[in-house]
């Protein structure tokens, strides 16, 4: 039987190289033993952040994953972890740079290492559009579990109850989500509200059709948070990943704007969240503690809430992880109170 250590063997590898790798950029952009330490400290600390950011993410993977063939199992944690850590962490943010500055990507890159400045500064000034695309999406996401009228379990019972009653009419997790975003739009500035709003109907629609062709594509699918089948989940599972990413994204650019320090430390993060995706599906955790998944969705929801205040009110990352930490942590406890119980 795997001992919980041996699941993370492939992260503690990337780990050993990704620090390596910050110890030669560090000495290439800086020249310095200081500025060398200082950038493979913050490789630590991104590291670290985007496991903290992640947790509720690598739930919900779980979640979908135990529901999916096999086959496309192991394409997700195989292909579907290099479209995370290279997709999202390196192509992400040259494409948008690439986009706002009207370059291509080769162009972004030099900008990347020549200028890192002004990549930072193209990059904050999209924030504002990330955030109300993944913000709608997260959004959609969490309701979509909460307002299931079939959920049997429910940690905080009565208002889930309620809330899960309401589930059984269609368009209201729609409705809710339009409504938050109206309704945090009308904090934003003359031109900027607009913006904002448009950029959350792209989060939205983006939603629905990755469901539609889940449920196209995955005869017999589910219409819920995903479709039990293959290329629909997968899709989905992307969308989830990439959409978890894009706070982590622009809030690393707060410690550092070498955006090969991000990706190696955030890169180090994904393989952790691979890794224990991979441990609660094979162990069948979520099973065994019935309200792991619940504190996953609150912390989702949370984190929705905070991408759409994030452009006008700055959150620090760490708060926004250890929000994530302190829920998941509180729905275990709750969980092994319940298991306890249930075996007096």
């Amino acid at each position: 039987m795997k001992t919980a250590a041996s699941y993370f063997t492939w992260a503690f590898a990337v780990t050993a190289l990704g620090l390596a790798l910050s110890v030669w950029v560090g000495w290439s952009f800086t020249g310095t033993v200081e500025g060398t330490a200082g950038l493979f400290f913050i490789s630590l600390v991104l590291a670290a952040l985007e496991i903290s950011l992640s947790f509720d993410n690598a739930i919900v993977n779980a979640n979908v994953l135990k529901r999916m063939d096999p086959v496309w199992q192991r394409r997700f944690l195989t292909w579907g972890i290099v479209i995370a850590v290279f997709g999202m962490r390196i192509i992400f943010p040259l494409a948008i740079v690439a986009i706002a500055a009207q370059t291509g990507p080769i162009s972004a890159l030099v900008l990347a290492a020549n200028d890192p400045g002004e990549y930072a500064r193209i990059m904050d000034e999209a924030h504002p559009d990330i955030a109300a695309f993944g913000g709608t999406f997260l959004m959609m996401v969490a309701l979509s579990f909460f307002l299931d009228p079939e959920k049997g379990s429910h940690w905080i019972a009565g208002p889930e109850r309620w809330v899960a009653r309401h589930g059984g009419t269609r368009g209201t997790d729609v409705a809710v989500t339009a409504l938050v975003v109206l309704t945090v739009s009308q904090f934003f500035p003359d031109g900027a509200d607009g913006r904002f709003v448009t950029m959350a109907l792209w989060g939205l629609v983006t939603y629905l059709i990755v469901h539609v062709l889940g449920t196209a594509l995955d005869k017999g699918g589910a219409d819920k948070v995903a479709a039990q089948g293959g290329l629909g989940a997968f899709l989905y599972l992307e969308m989830l990943d990439a959409s978890f990413s894009f706070d982590g994204v622009i809030g690393a650019f707060a410690l550092t704007q070498n955006l090969f320090i991000i990706a190696i430390g955030l890169g180090i993060g994904a393989m952790y969240v691979r890794s224990m995706t991979i441990m609660l599906v094979e162990k069948g955790t979520l099973a065994a503690y019935a309200y792991l998944e619940h504190g996953a969705f609150y912390a989702i929801f949370l984190l929705a809430v905070i991408m759409f205040l994030q452009p006008l009110v700055h959150v620090p990352e760490v708060i926004t992880g250890l929000i994530g930490v302190a829920l998941i942590a509180a729905s275990l406890w709750s969980s092994v109170r319940e298991n306890r119980a249930a075996a007096a």
